[in-house]
């Protein structure tokens, strides 16, 4: 989305020097292009297209897979949205994918939900690292953990199983509502205030 280059900008140049007006300004044209974040989400998740990286199917079709096996189990759109977008990091972080993907989705999901993506690679080498070389049993170092079986059935019921090519995926016109419904409401960030209680 670009903005309007005739838009009015604030006078600062240095932060020391702005008004309450010039916040004011720049946080109601932050409006509109919060209410893109969903669309921009989405554009980034279909880069994962055609990329394998040895798997039978492409990273996309893996996210998908994940969301479709989570919607038909009967799970709550956020859950849907997290298994939509769990592996949306493997583009920028190939090296800390799960970090990247709780970093976008925090928030905007529970801590329960967060929590299971940003821990989702090590519960999900349970299924692998031994044949790497690594421990398959990284992940009970957070045994005990309020998250741990949440975050143990995320893998084994739809991410270590969303690798077939025969498998009948819905589209991604089936998920955009909910990644839209998700986006727009900010749970917590440091640029929200407080609920009063």
């Amino acid at each position: 989305m670009s903005h309007d280059e005739n838009a009015p900008r604030a006078g600062f140049t240095a932060m020391v020097d702005a008004t309450a007006e010039d916040w004011q300004l720049i946080a109601e044209q932050m409006k509109p292009f919060q209410r893109g974040l969903a669309d921009r989400v989405l554009d980034h998740l279909k880069l994962l297209q055609g990329d394998y990286g040895g798997y039978s199917v492409d990273r996309f079709e893996h996210s998908l897979q994940t969301a479709s096996r989570a919607l038909r189990d009967g799970r709550d759109e956020e859950y849907v949205v997290c298994a939509l977008l769990h592996d949306i990091g493997d583009t920028l972080g190939s090296a800390n994918h799960a970090d990247v993907a709780a970093a976008i989705l925090k928030p905007y999901i529970s801590e329960a939900n967060h929590w299971m993506i940003a821990n989702h690679g090590i519960f999900q080498g349970y299924y692998f690292f031994h044949y790497l070389g690594l421990d398959r049993n990284m992940r009970d170092q957070y045994r005990g953990h309020p998250h741990f079986e949440h975050c143990a059935q995320f893998c084994h019921l739809y991410d270590q199983n969303a690798f077939d090519p025969a498998y009948e995926s819905l589209p991604l016109s089936t998920f955009e509502p909910m990644v839209r419904k998700v986006f727009s409401q900010v749970k917590t960030s440091i640029y929200k205030k407080p609920q009063a209680a």
